[in-house]
């Protein structure tokens, strides 16, 4: 069995395996201290929001993954997301394992073990990725990089550090909403577990249907809907 997805079980939810997720990716976000916000330059806080922007700008979007554990194993598939909330990580052949966000939860089912496990997108890190309740921009912090053409955004609670921590990497692409395209994140779980995940092939404004993120249980083999 490949060393990751033992790991995934090991680990029990998506948010620690992917640190994900998208945990992935984020945190339940509430106010920022004031402080905090003045002490952004305006020139990155400009640079922030261009970046939340096109996160928000996405309505549909496809692409390759690739998922990379701390020990550097790799794991790949394909994500599909639709907004408001909604995501799908179908990873590949022999990996009997899924993760479907359907706006309100993010549910990992291992059919190999026949288990399911659930819990608020809010309360994980693709809370930022996904959630459209959640002010990003306010818990962001812009982090240098090597070039202007790459932007690294990384955002954390710092009132609920449990939720973890993401790492968003942008790349400049026209062909991407707000000019912005999602090339990466890393997510940092509060047991320090970090996970990698990087994307390619992206499709935008494709038609998804809702039917993409429903599942079968596998304890009663009957889908959840």
């Amino acid at each position: 069995m490949n060393t990751i997805f033992q790991t995934l079980r090991k680990m029990g939810r998506p948010a620690a395996a992917l640190s994900l997720a998208l945990g992935t990716a984020g945190a339940a976000l509430a106010l920022a201290p004031l402080a905090a916000q003045a002490a952004t330059p305006d020139s990155d806080r400009a640079t922030i929001d261009r970046a939340v922007a096109a996160l928000r700008g996405i309505s549909t979007l496809r692409a390759n993954f690739v998922q990379t554990d701390r020990s550097g194993q790799n794991i790949s598939g394909v994500l599909t997301l639709k907004r408001p909330g909604k995501i799908r990580f179908q990873y590949q052949k022999g990996v009997n394992l899924l993760i479907v966000g359907d706006g309100k939860a993010l549910t990992m089912i291992d059919y190999d073990v026949r288990q399911v496990q659930r819990w608020p997108i809010s309360n994980s890190p693709l809370g930022a990725l996904l959630d459209p309740n959640k002010d990003v921009a306010r818990f962001a912090k812009l982090l240098p990089t090597d070039t202007r053409d790459v932007v690294s955004l990384q955002v954390r609670d710092p009132k609920h550090p449990e939720y973890g921590t993401i790492t968003m990497i942008f790349v400049r692409s026209a062909a991407a909403p707000g000019g912005l395209q999602l090339d990466s994140w890393v997510s940092l779980d509060s047991q320090n577990k970090r996970t990698t995940i990087r994307l390619d092939g992206h499709q935008y404004g494709i038609a998804v249907d809702d039917k993409t993120f429903r599942w079968t249980d596998p304890r009663r083999n009957a889908s959840n809907r």
